[in-house]
């Protein structure tokens, strides 16, 4: 059985500093919230004027956790089926240690984990803000811990790795509450990572509520997020490149490429289940969007894709299966009355 220190009080934590150096500023603030800055805080931040490829980033990232000895896991499943239909996070890699109390996880290490998410934040119209994506790169770190310093020492090594991205400490604002919260079986302490004024990611000290020997640091971030941050380029055209500028809207682009992702690890469109998921999201794809078809973004979203989860299905027929369910929408939608009854009995 692991021995554990989860903080009996938040301030266990805090009162290190986060094992941050002298060179760090600490200021509290109401409501137990914390704001960590560097000494050199606010000096100009220039972009990196050579924004790296997608392999690149990755490449810089698997490098400098290696460097510490920590190894890239293979990602999860898209298909979860526990407490959600697909994977949303790399946290869930630790739901037998953090949700089950059994004294192991399903990965651990440096996970590039591609994630779903329908809750990225929209605007009145219902359309995705600037910074978000229902698919992403979870950038993580999973690692089962035994000592509450083994979370200041993830961190410490977060900041040298986005140093080595060109995301320098002095542009870097960590902050949080003092506050341990609860959600279910697990307790957790956040503290977030914001690069001048914008968010970029979190690390969170977890445990089980009933049983607090079974604890984990999660990191993580994002990868577009991360990209992003480097080099301060438009948003859409970051993440869709020159499909941004073609004249087709961003949550049409947004739809296509996380169908390419999960119908590339083998989702069908489906009345329920994770293919109901994939369906839902593709709503928003209707034939007049795509006259010509989608087999252009579908082939650049699946060579992205496969830099972090091997697709299972090429992308020609990842195209197909995707036009498919956009074409069968599109037939039912229009059928008469009758035939839309007709055919509900059918299925029924």
């Amino acid at each position: 059985m692991l021995t554990a220190d989860p903080p009996s009080r938040p301030l266990d934590l805090l009162s290190g500093r986060l094992g941050l150096g002298a060179q760090w500023d600490i200021e509290h603030g109401a409501d137990s919230r914390f704001e960590i800055r560097h000494r050199d805080w606010g000096t100009p931040y220039r972009p990196a004027s050579r924004p790296l490829q997608w392999a690149g980033l990755l490449h810089r990232l698997e490098s400098g956790f290696r460097a510490a000895g920590v190894a890239r896991a293979r990602p999860l499943p898209m298909r979860w089926g526990r407490d959600t239909e697909l994977t949303i996070s790399a946290v869930q890699a630790a739901d037998p240690l953090l949700k089950d109390g059994k004294p192991y996880v399903f990965r651990r290490g440096y996970l590039p984990q591609p994630v779903v998410r329908l809750t990225g934040e929209r605007d009145h119209l219902g359309v995705l803000r600037e910074g978000f994506l229902t698919s992403f790169v979870n950038v993580s770190r999973i690692e089962p811990v035994t000592r509450t310093a083994e979370f200041t020492g993830i961190l410490d090594h977060w900041l040298t790795l986005l140093s080595g991205i060109g995301l320098h400490a002095r542009h870097l604002t960590i902050h949080g509450r003092n506050t341990v919260w609860q959600r279910r079986e697990v307790r957790g302490l956040t503290v977030h990572f914001r690069h001048l004024d914008l968010p970029i990611g979190d690390i969170v000290l977890l445990w089980n509520a009933a049983d607090p020997s079974c604890m984990a640091v999660d990191l993580g971030s994002g990868l577009e997020r991360l990209a992003w941050a480097r080099t301060r380029r438009p948003w859409w055209e970051l993440a869709f490149g020159s499909f941004a500028a073609a004249g087709v809207a961003a949550d049409v682009l947004d739809a296509v490429r996380t169908a390419t992702l999960l119908v590339g690890n083998g989702i069908a469109p489906a009345a329920r289940g994770a293919g109901g998921v994939l369906r839902r999201i593709l709503a928003a794809v209707t034939a007049d969007a795509a006259p010509l078809g989608v087999s252009a973004l579908v082939r650049a979203s699946h060579e992205f894709w496969s830099l972090t989860s091997p697709m299972t299905l090429p992308w020609p027929e990842v195209s197909f299966v995707i036009e498919r369910e956009i074409h069968r929408r599109d037939v039912t939608s229009s059928s008469p009355l009758p035939l839309l009854r007709s055919s509900w009995s059918d299925r029924t």
